[in-house]
């Protein structure tokens, strides 16, 4: 049990940390339509607005007691 909880935290110790950065020999990604200068790490790895969407239809804006549904049955045997 210990040298399995030790192992874990040795793997989770051992993750880099640094600028992204293309390999030595490879290039990086092209550049996209209409663009001049290439986006930076930090710009590639933020999502767009419509990859996240916020939830604006939520009928629900408070915590309140459901009124009763009278087609809310019980299934059919």
């Amino acid at each position: 049990m210990k040298r399995a909880l030790l192992l874990l935290l040795l793997c989770a110790a051992c993750g880099k940390r640094g600028v992204l950065e293309a390999r030595p020999g490879h290039v990086a990604r092209p550049l996209p339509y209409a663009v001049t200068t290439a986006p930076t790490p930090d710009q590639q790895l933020t999502r767009a607005t419509q990859a996240a969407p916020r939830r604006v239809d939520d009928p629900l804006t408070r915590s309140e007691e459901r009124q009763p549904d009278k087609f809310d049955l019980p299934p059919k045997r």
